[in-house]
């Protein structure tokens, strides 16, 4: 079995939100994949809702015909700690007896500590593998603050910047010669209407427009990568259309 949990960004304790930005504390917490029986489904939906609040938390579990470990449910939500709500654009995944913590936290300590905390919780049978990012990436912060949560808008089904996209990419700009020679990479994602297959490939070439407008204005082009993951990577809920608005996004990660 398979249990996802993409966990939302979280505003760090030593950098204030831009007054621009929409509240991060309001971000999705998406749970997906499949569990062994409704019991399972039921406890992780609801300490999920302890920690984040139900109004965060989006379900997309299955009840499905899979081999579990013994006690693997109790493990598991176990496992869903206070610890989790430090972690920033990040995702724990429970596959059987191995799990991966991912995102982003503060410094090294709080990776640390996080980690040994969810190997104590899942016990001596499972394989914890800690792919956390520490210290506090002032460079990631830089880019965060100047997108501020913004979708940055192309013409529909196209990769086509509009002039409110291209306003923010000038910003971004800036932003991204503070950064220096600092590897940074483009990624764009898509909601989930239509095909993967051209959502992914429409992703990547939003990714690519984005690079080259980038680069039009100054952005030295060995800086930047670009990659397009469609519509596989949600932050939202693709059921609505405000969700899916969100999902449609450029996102910028320091390497």
């Amino acid at each position: 079995m398979l249990l996802a949990l993409l966990l939302a960004p979280a505003v760090s304790a030593q950098v204030a939100a831009p007054a621009s930005a929409a509240t991060r504390a309001d971000q999705p917490v998406i749970a997906a994949g499949t569990v062994p029986d409704e019991a399972t489904r039921a406890a992780v939906l609801a300490r999920l809702r302890e920690l984040y609040g139900a109004g965060r938390v989006v379900d997309r579990i299955e009840v499905g015909t899979v081999m579990a470990p013994p006690n693997w449910g109790e493990r598991v939500v176990a496992m869903l700690g206070p610890d989790l709500q430090q972690v920033r654009r990040g995702e724990l995944v429970v596959d059987g007896s191995s799990v991966r913590i991912s995102g982003e936290v503060a410094n090294e300590a709080e990776r640390q500590q996080l980690a040994s905390t969810l190997a104590t919780a899942a016990g001596p049978n499972y394989l914890v593998r800690n792919a956390l990012r520490g210290g506090g990436n002032r460079q990631q912060q830089l880019l965060d603050q100047a997108l501020a949560d913004r979708i940055i808008e192309f013409q529909s089904g196209s990769a086509t910047l509009t002039p409110a996209g291209r306003a923010i990419l000038d910003e971004m700009a800036v932003a991204m010669k503070q950064v220096g020679d600092q590897q940074v990479q483009v990624i764009g994602h898509t909601d989930d209407v239509g095909q993967r297959e051209a959502n992914v490939a429409l992703s990547l070439q939003r990714a690519i427009a984005v690079k080259a407008y980038l680069e039009s204005v100054g952005v030295a082009p060995d800086n930047l990568g670009v990659q397009g993951f469609g519509p596989d990577r949600p932050v939202a809920d693709n059921t609505t259309a405000e969700g899916r608005a969100r999902n449609r996004r450029i996102e910028f990660r320091v390497l």
